[in-house]
């Protein structure tokens, strides 16, 4: 049973291709979406393996009561093969999307979300015990609520090849959210000051309908040749696509955390409370590499934890 409880915000800074293992459209290489709406995700199996994976290098420099690869061991799970079988002691769910960055005519580009998924991030963060007062917002097909009227061009905002009628009496609860958002998502830091500025001023509220459009069709697609080893030189029918989720995208995942259970005794045991703190004290605020194509500098992420 998980005792402690927190939220772990994602913030891309690089494009990130967590891979689906599947192709059924004309992408060889799609990300993870959801079934049922079609947003991009990341599975909690890959964020606990990534976690579990900078660990040991993220963790040098924090007091540890036992060498590293032990801590890992007991609040991961053992490595695949061991004898020595237990269960880990911090769980990671799904993470999904709460804002996407989406071209603008003005400001270059906005953090766009949808009714659906403010919705569906309030009530992850009620689950484990985080109050957000964050208003409910209605949103009709073809309009916008948003927090900053510098975004318009007259009284709509343009984004990509689309237009939108902005709402700007009743955007208060828009920029309610945006300055919770900002406020919990991203680390504290001079480095993170703009962003997080920005998040505050630039978070535009997009019907169910339209945003699902950005989230289905506004991903980074890159072309890819596979060089033969003998010719140096590109294959032949070796061009395929890959699809990466694009930087300044915002996801949530919650996090869980029980005590330790190795079966030596509870002596040897640690509280759920000291395991979610060793877990924080290491990734928050910190940067993590998530999917595939590492070597090309994709993946990267900031993590943000916020307990309840």
């Amino acid at each position: 049973m998980f005792e402690k409880h927190a939220a772990i915000f994602l913030y891309a800074v690089s494009p990130v291709h967590m891979g689906a293992g599947q192709a059924v459209g004309v992408i060889d290489n799609p990300i993870q979406r959801e079934r049922h709406i079609g947003h991009p995700c990341f599975a909690g199996s890959g964020i606990k393996g990534a976690v579990r994976h900078g660990f040991e290098a993220l963790a040098r420099g924090t007091k540890q009561d036992k060498p590293l690869n032990e801590v890992i061991k007991v609040l991961f799970g053992p490595d695949a093969g061991s004898s020595d079988l237990h269960a880990g002691a911090v769980s990671f769910g799904d993470a999904q999307l709460v804002a996407l960055p989406v071209r603008s005519l003005r400001g270059g580009y906005v953090y766009a979300t949808c009714p659906q998924a403010l919705a569906r991030a309030r009530r992850l963060l009620g689950l484990i015990g985080i109050k957000a007062d964050w208003p409910p917002l209605a949103v009709s097909e073809g309009q916008c609520l948003l927090a900053n009227p510098a975004l318009l061009s007259g009284d709509r905002l343009h984004l990509e090849a689309f237009e939108y009628a902005a709402r700007e009496k009743d955007s208060a609860g828009a920029r309610t959210i945006a300055a919770d958002l900002a406020a919990r998502a991203l680390p504290d830091g001079e480095g993170y000051t703009f962003f997080r500025d920005k998040l505050r001023t630039d978070l535009v509220v997009l019907s169910d309908t339209d945003f699902a459009y950005f989230a289905g069709n506004a991903m980074l697609v890159e072309p890819h040749v596979r060089i033969d080893a003998d010719t140096g030189t590109a294959s032949e029918g070796g061009l395929f696509y890959s699809e990466n989720l694009p930087p300044e995208s915002l996801l949530v995942a919650p996090m869980l955390a029980s005590r330790t259970r190795t079966g030596k005794g509870k002596d040897s045991e640690s509280p759920a409370e000291v395991v979610m703190s060793q877990i924080r004290a290491v990734i928050d605020g910190k940067l993590l590499q998530i999917g595939g194509d590492v070597t090309t500098g994709r993946g990267l992420v900031v993590a943000k934890v916020v307990e309840g």
